[in-house]
């Protein structure tokens, strides 16, 4: 919960910094509000039992839920939105890579009628910095269009209707040789081998702004309404991408289709080094779920990787489905972060321990033969410091030793303790000790400050140490970054 909260904070401070305010939905909708917006994974989602009344099921994302809540409140022609929620889906599970049916979803969308691409570009925008605050490694925002796309296939000979099963079937490309794609797409959904051939020479291509330019010298594919029309939009696209910095990390990729049926223009992923099967590496231990168990931890399937950390795209059509007049029919690009596969792999990548709470001074208490324990002192002590806003805690024992006090502090990295001694007390004075100081340290056995002076000698302490801290993360940072520049 630490490093999730952690996590959230990160994308929310990113989310209100470009303008975001937040809603929240319930956790269940009507059936009919979900049905038919999901393509073929329609299937995951997890209807309600039939009690009487209204049919609803469990939200399987924050997308279309958004839709029909701007569907009935027409007075909002434009909003940034963003939501944190829990969503459900009833898919094979893989607890430790982040795939789980219960999960939360970070989704920031950007809803009205503007120039074409300005929000799209903003939405990237804001993806990369999430992502560079967070500590996953190397990522890359894949992006495509669905105009390009569906004027693809229809240049490759594939029938309207079969559209959008085909665009299912390439999607899984990064997850399958094309050969059993292929074998999908004609065996299972009944297209012409021909046409699958046809399809195969196109979507294995991927670069930047070289594969733009590329594909419009391809007059048998600009030829066509759809393509160019997608394509003119990636050029502005591109172009804006540009000035926002975030092509150092983006891939031009016509093999990326996104299965759900809402998306009408640009669509992106983000996939990470831990996105794909650890294909060529030893199994790990543990025991293999038996294939035909639905229900199985999936952990240990070398064949599953985490998947792509964060997805989108545009949806102009959806808020439609659902409103009473044109006016209602807001154009919509946005994209959702999936938290529990971007804790995955931030937990995997973790060098220090994560502490277990934020107190910052510990209370404890010593002495020799006949010691009372100065239980009512140290929760007087803890209450001045609670009055002053300082988290502080003590240990919940009449006489406790000072070694467990101690212990204590350690496991939970407390960074300060304040430590009283009944002589000291009669005098009006406490020691603040800093914790993990090494040997020989001035200040390795604590310093007496009056009791009088106890709150401003903790405040300045902590505000010496947090500059400090911030000095050694920022230097951090920036080793990083001329590593990064160097790889």
């Amino acid at each position: 919960m630490v490093i999730r909260d952690k996590i959230f904070s990160t994308i929310t401070t990113v989310f209100k910094r470009h303008g975001g305010v937040t809603i929240d939905t319930p956790v269940f909708e009507l059936r009919d509000v979900l049905t038919g917006k999901y393509g073929e994974d329609s299937k995951l989602i997890y209807d309600l039992a039939d009690q009487g009344g209204e049919i609803c099921s469990l939200r399987y994302d924050l997308t279309v839920p958004f839709a029909r809540w701007l569907a009935m409140n027409p007075m909002i022609q434009n909003i940034k939105r963003y939501h944190i929620a829990k969503v459900y889906r009833r898919d094979q599970p893989a607890m430790s890579k982040g795939r789980m049916r219960e999960f939360y979803q970070c989704d920031f969308d950007i809803a009205g009628v503007y120039d074409p691409m300005l929000p799209d570009a903003e939405v990237l925008r804001v993806a990369k910095e999430i992502l560079d605050s967070l500590n996953i490694g190397k990522y890359t925002i894949k992006i495509n269009h669905r105009k390009i796309l569906d004027g693809l296939f229809e240049v490759c000979g594939v029938p309207a209707d079969k559209i959008r099963p085909i665009s299912s079937a390439v999607d899984k490309l990064d997850k399958m040789p094309w050969e059993d794609v292929r074998k999908e797409m004609t065996e299972e959904k009944g297209l012409d081998p021909e046409a699958a051939d046809k399809i195969g020479q196109y979507v294995m291509k991927k670069g930047g702004k070289d594969l733009l330019d590329d594909l419009k010298t391809m007059t048998e594919l600009t030829s066509n309404a759809s393509f160019a029309a997608g394509l003119a939009d990636m050029e502005l696209l591109i172009d804006y991408l540009e000035v926002f910095g975030v092509m150092p990390v983006l891939s031009f990729d016509l093999s990326l289709a996104r299965g759900l049926d809402y998306y009408t223009g640009v669509i992106y992923e983000v996939v990470t080094e831990a996105s794909a099967p650890p294909s060529g590496k030893p199994a790990k231990k543990g025991p293999k779920p038996k294939n035909d168990d639905p229900d199985a931890d999936r952990s240990n399937d070398d064949s599953i990787g985490v998947g792509s950390i964060a997805a989108g795209g545009r949806y102009d059509e959806l808020v439609g489905m659902f409103a009473n007049s044109a006016k209602g029919r807001i154009p919509c690009v946005g994209i959702s972060f999936g938290v529990d596969r971007i804790f995955s792999i931030t937990k995997a990548r973790m060098t220090e321990a994560v502490r277990g709470n934020e107190v910052d001074v510990y209370v404890m208490a010593f002495g020799g033969k006949g010691f009372t324990g100065l239980v009512k002192e140290r929760m007087q002590v803890c209450k001045t410091l609670w009055d002053a806003g300082i988290k502080a805690e003590y240990f919940f024992k009449v006489k406790p030793k000072l070694p467990q006090q101690f212990a204590s502090a350690e496991k939970n990295g407390i960074p300060f303790a304040v430590v009283l001694g009944e002589d000291e007390l009669a005098a009006g004075v406490v020691k603040i000790k800093e914790m993990g100081l090494p040997e020989g340290h001035p200040e390795k056995n604590g310093v007496d400050v009056k009791l009088d002076d106890l709150v401003n000698e903790v405040k300045a302490r902590l505000a010496s140490k947090g500059l400090h801290e911030e000095k050694h993360a920022k230097a951090v940072e920036e080793v990083q970054l001329e590593a990064k520049d160097a790889a």
